[in-house]
């Protein structure tokens, strides 16, 4: 593909970028401003009025689904021009051993876009009344929180990919010494695949789909592209489960386990993509070389795996979890004779930490009849469940029984969990530019855009869409105590076994990795086996003049 047809290919994708971020926020927009969400006091009080079983509204649902759905959509096939003719723009308008450099600041940079999406939404992410659940509780001290302008996220992702448009229209349709470049390159020597080396192609559907097909029929190509989908399904699958295990796993609050995943996930994704680039670069590596770097890196990023199963806190008591309510209720059962009075629900996640440091699922589990807000935490009274512990006194002098925190787990390893995650990702991250210059090598370069695109597609495929889904069912399989309300209804998971969620998160992460190993060096094997076996290394020089004078 020409210069100028790709230039206008990314105008094109970065326009419909920012009108997908548009239709994700549309319905948001046209919503109602009187919309708000009613923050609920769990409180302990006999009077309480609990609505009865009512049917969500799914036209409400699912108008919302198909413009999120369809914003997606839209943005995952405007995005593939940039990752795939960008990738191939910036090798065919730089020198070869300087495409590294370049390709690694490109993945960098969507690294850090990845992890500003989780800071930015950081503070949004609060862990309010199960929104699957269909009871709402009314108590006497309800609240109105205004929960309807996330969307302004959406509406600034549009204005700032449209932002884009000028400085990409602006692109030379040749860049300065890529005539140069381009002829150079067509000199160098590689080796190719007996059937793509003399390989036509046309521009016909049925041209692309044998090309397509041809492609998918190297082995080499796959086991490359399979490495990357490894690669991808830990580090998407660290993204979505990463701020639940910090949560979980060492007594933080939602909004700051989710800044902290995003702040992980900057630097150390991004770092590792630009370091690789560079290393790459700097040595002048060839494929072989490149594909021993993958598999060196990817073997200490496995070690590093095994040492984040050592890093782990032990569990808090939790009344009715692990802690009985000293003898008067039973394991599993939130509800004892201290609270069975109050008519709490389930639906409502509000953990507190009693003056005994046991921790209670809301106040009214606790027993709590009343509240303050004297400080930035609020605190609670009167609790029928805590009974022991130090007494202390407000500044109106009634005795605290608890505070709206978490109780301290006394666990001081987070500094050295993050450290052991942050070196997994950054070794982890070496590996995602040297697969993309190793498959652009081992074809021709007219080749190059759509191995590209059998890359992405079995990145797709058994990467980043299971890699979500993978590590969330091990995070529900880690679950002890979920949500099922008194319509019926089962919710989100409130509470994990830690020890099995450590487990699992690094067990699925460390067979990952060993598969990226495995297919990295099958593909090292074969493609060398087929450079040894091959006795005729062509030479790229084009001779056809009017192929030259259309390329340059």
């Amino acid at each position: 593909m020409e210069d100028r047809k790709k230039v206008t290919w990314f105008v094109a994708s970065s326009f419909l970028i920012g009108l997908g971020s548009l239709l994700c926020a549309l319905p948001f927009i046209n919503e109602e401003k009187n919309k708000s969400k009613v923050g609920i006091e769990d409180i302990c009080t006999e009077i309480k009025v609990v609505s009865g079983c009512q049917s969500s509204d799914a036209s409400f649902q699912s108008k919302y689904l198909y413009f999120i759905t369809l914003g997606q959509t839209m943005q995952g096939i405007a995005g593939m021009p940039l990752y795939i003719l960008g990738t191939t723009f910036i090798d065919e308008n730089v020198a070869t051993h300087s495409t590294g450099i370049y390709v690694g600041i490109a993945e960098c940079m969507s690294m850090i876009g990845y992890g500003m999406g989780y800071v930015i939404g950081a503070p949004l992410v609060k862990v309010p009344e199960n929104s699957t659940s269909a009871t709402n509780t009314t108590g006497t001290n309800g609240s109105t929180e205004w929960l309807w302008t996330w969307w302004i996220r959406f509406l600034s992702a549009a204005l700032v990919a449209w932002f884009t448009l000028i400085p990409l229209s602006c692109f030379p349709h040749n860049m300065p010494g890529s005539t140069r470049i381009k002829a150079a390159k067509r000199k160098q020597r590689h080796w190719f695949d007996s059937k793509l080396k003399d390989l036509q192609v046309g521009t016909s559907i049925k041209d692309l789909c044998a090309v397509f097909w041809i492609l998918m029929k190297n082995p080499v190509l796959i086991c490359l592209s399979l490495s990357k989908a490894t690669e991808y399904l830990v580090i998407i699958g660290a993204a979505e489960f990463l701020p639940i295990y910090l949560e979980n796993q060492f007594m933080l609050t939602p909004p700051a386990a989710t800044i902290l995943a995003g702040l992980v996930l900057i630097p150390g994704g991004a770092l590792g993509q630009l370091l690789g680039g560079i290393i790459a670069s700097t040595l002048e590596m060839s494929c072989k070389a490149l594909m021993r770097f993958i598999m060196a890196t990817s073997v200490i990023s496995l070690i590093l795996l095994m040492f984040i199963t050592l890093v782990r806190c032990n569990p808090l008591q939790f009344a009715g979890i692990n802690e009985d309510y000293d003898g008067e209720g039973q394991l599993g059962n939130l509800t004892a004779p201290c609270n069975e009075k109050c008519r709490c629900s389930s639906s409502v996640y509000s953990s507190i930490c009693g003056r005994d440091d046991i921790e209670y699922f809301s106040p009214c589990f606790a027993g709590c009849m009343y509240s303050k807000a004297l400080t930035r935490k609020k605190t609670y009274y009167n609790c029928s469940c805590i009974k022991e512990g130090l007494i202390t006194a407000d500044e109106e002098g009634d005795f605290i029984d608890a505070r709206r925190e978490k109780c301290d787990a006394k666990c001081y390893k987070l500094p050295l969990f993050v450290a052991f995650i942050f070196s997994t990702l950054v070794f982890s991250g070496f590996s995602g530019v040297p697969i993309a210059l190793t498959i652009m090598r081992i074809v021709p370069v007219q080749l190059r855009s759509l191995a590209l695109g059998v890359c992405y597609v079995v990145l797709r495929i058994f990467g980043t869409i299971p890699g979500p889904s993978i590590f969330k069912m091990s995070g529900e399989n880690s679950c002890i105590f979920r949500d099922v309300n008194e319509c019926g209804y089962t919710g989100r998971c409130w509470i994990y076994n830690k020890t099995r969620m450590a487990y699992l998160f690094v067990g699925i992460s460390f067979l990952c990795k060993l598969c990226t190993i495995i297919f990295t060096t099958t593909a090292f094997f074969m493609y060398k086996r087929q450079v040894n076996e091959s006795t005729d290394i062509p030479n790229i020089t084009v001779k056809n003049p009017k192929v030259k004078k259309e390329r340059n």
